[in-house]
């Protein structure tokens, strides 16, 4: 392992913060390994945004959950199909009016050592500690980010009850299936009182779950260690205890370029997506590995639960929507019609992502299904004809639209804004940063705008209810409302059999592609660059980086 240390007249405090992580790295290497020469059973990944805490309270992006999910552990899980599976909970049951759950726990997790527990040994979990987590997430005290998975869901007097030791009992106000699927995500992530109340907002540096690893050692920008959990409830099919690992590193590079040479020094195990600077080099136009690269890194590629789209703004009680004729469905209609998705994916994407011709839900969810539900195709003289019956023949006389972007996204939005010029669709593209866009798309500033929306727990509800006319925005960023939408939306939330359930979404999903909101762009994908010696690493829908079987056979 490398520790760059700076020369240009350090202090002494910096010198002292350095020295001790070194020394907690040591430690990681000689009391996690039974042998020294297996050091080499270390899992390196590159963190290039940073990771603001490791408090599972906060758990709001990719880079936090990561490492949240190495360190705790849910109620319930999802495996690589989507299914939800047990985890710290064995089992459960629902009531036959579907508000309240019933959760039967395991009677064997401990929390991992920590002095603040007696004698330093971990204590064993039990549901007072679930109640416990699942409150600290609505105290408006804690101010957790994930606050809003609750809210308006569970019952206002006792949502969370422990009945006794390995029962717990979740109580919700209305019916409503996906909360299954919610009890997966990082923010429902169990945590022990004492730990959190000794340390307070620090907690987020000393966290404490009973995951498969644990943590080390923390210098932010430089890395973060976390070694194996030696008393982890799972085991293999062999009866062997998981983890595999001996533990993780986890650096900080900014760049993206940097990052890539560490993986080709085989210095990182693998590296999450391809930056457009270099997916040239690696792979073709249709998306696999070019010749000089196979057979030295392995190319994994997954349905990612994420759609990328243009939204509109459809609250017509605004002047900016009255006065622009993107509120009239039939220019809505054309843009969808007038340029070719399936060329940008290829030319600009490399194939990386499917054209989302079907809906706004993503291919990668079991309800997806692109016969059930029809989107748009490239047909230039349909848009002709929309535009012709909207008044506005070849274009004539329609004033030019400003689309909002973020600069990574420039090179979509200029191919996009190109096709539908030679229909007389005029697009001027500007690109603003994300912070920006975000808040203009909150406030309703914006006209047209790109805008993403990946999967926060395995259910397509989630993506439905960007769309439902009683949520502000986020997520309803386009305002969105239709009362027949609506009726379907709430049908769903309360049908217990999944097929019926499906049929409702796929309704709801056709009836979003009539009215036109959005512009569907891509379903995206999980890309992953991988290590050759790098087993049992399987991707996920969610792209939920999952740790616990890998093995490195170097």
């Amino acid at each position: 392992m490398k520790l760059k240390i700076q020369l240009i007249v350090p202090s002494v405090t910096y010198l002292k913060n350095e020295l001790l992580f070194l020394l907690s790295v040591i430690l990681l290497f000689f009391t996690s390994c039974s042998h020294h020469e297996n050091v080499k059973n270390i899992f390196h990944y590159n963190e290039q945004s940073g990771i603001a805490t490791l408090d599972p309270a906060f758990a709001k992006n990719q880079s936090i959950m990561w490492a949240v999910h190495q360190i705790y552990n849910t109620l319930v899980q999802t495996d690589n199909h989507l299914n939800i599976v047990p985890s710290l909970a064995k089992s459960w049951d629902v009531s036959p009016d579907n508000l309240t759950f019933i959760f039967h726990l395991r009677n064997d997790v401990f929390f991992q050592d920590n002095e603040t527990f007696p004698g330093g040994k971990g204590r064993k979990m039990t549901a007072k500690d679930v109640v416990y987590s699942f409150e600290r997430i609505l105290d408006k005290n804690t101010a957790s980010s994930g606050a809003w998975i609750f809210n308006g869901r569970v019952d206002t007097v006792r949502p969370f009850t422990a009945i006794d030791d390995t029962t717990f009992q979740l109580k919700l106000l209305k019916p409503f299936h996906p909360i299954i699927g919610v009890m997966s995500m990082q923010y429902c992530s169990i945590v022990p009182k004492e730990v959190v109340q000794k340390y307070g907002k620090d907690f987020r540096r000393h966290p404490c779950g009973t995951g498969p690893f644990q943590f080390v050692a923390w210098e932010e920008g430089q890395a973060l260690i976390l070694k194996k959990n030696p008393l982890y409830f799972e085991k293999d099919s062999t009866g062997q205890r998981l983890p595999y690992l001996d533990g993780i590193k986890i650096s900080f590079l900014e760049n993206k370029a940097t990052e890539f040479l560490e993986f080709q020094e085989k210095h990182l195990e693998f590296i999450n997506d391809i930056d457009p600077s270099f997916k040239d080099e690696v792979l073709t136009k249709s998306g696999t590995l070019r010749k000089d690269w196979q057979g030295k890194i392995v190319l994994v590629k997954h349905p990612y639960l994420n759609t990328e789209y243009l939204g509109f703004l459809m609250d017509t009680s605004l002047s900016i929507v009255n006065n622009s004729p993107l509120r009239l469905l039939k220019v809505r209609q054309a843009i969808n019609y007038g340029f070719n998705r399936r060329k940008m994916m290829v030319y600009i994407r490399n194939s990386i992502g499917t054209p989302a011709e079907s809906g706004f839900i993503p291919a990668g969810f079991p309800s997806f299904d692109s016969t059930a539900v029809i989107g748009y195709h490239y047909n230039p003289a349909k848009a002709l004809q929309l535009l012709k019956e909207a008044g506005y023949p070849n274009g004539k006389g329609l004033p030019a639209i400003k689309l909002l972007t973020v600069p990574i996204y420039s090179d979509l939005a200029s191919y996009i804004a190109n096709e539908l010029g030679q229909i007389g669709i005029k697009i001027q593209v500007e690109a603003i940063q994300k912070s920006l866009l975000l808040e203009q798309t909150a406030k309703s500033e914006a006209l047209f705008f790109r805008g993403s929306w990946i999967a926060d727990y395995p259910d397509a509800e989630n993506f439905l209810s960007v769309f439902y006319g009683g949520n502000p925005a986020p997520p309803n960023y386009t305002r969105y409302k239709n009362s027949k939408y609506d009726k379907l939306y709430e049908a769903a939330l309360a049908e217990k059999n999944d097929s019926i359930r499906y049929k409702i979404y796929q309704q709801a999903d056709q009836l979003i592609i009539k009215d036109a909101p959005i512009v569907p762009l891509w379903y995206d994908m999980v890309i992953h660059l991988v290590q050759p010696y790098v087993k049992h690493f399987p991707p996920n829908s969610l792209n939920l980086l999952e740790l616990r079987r890998v093995k490195l056979e170097k």
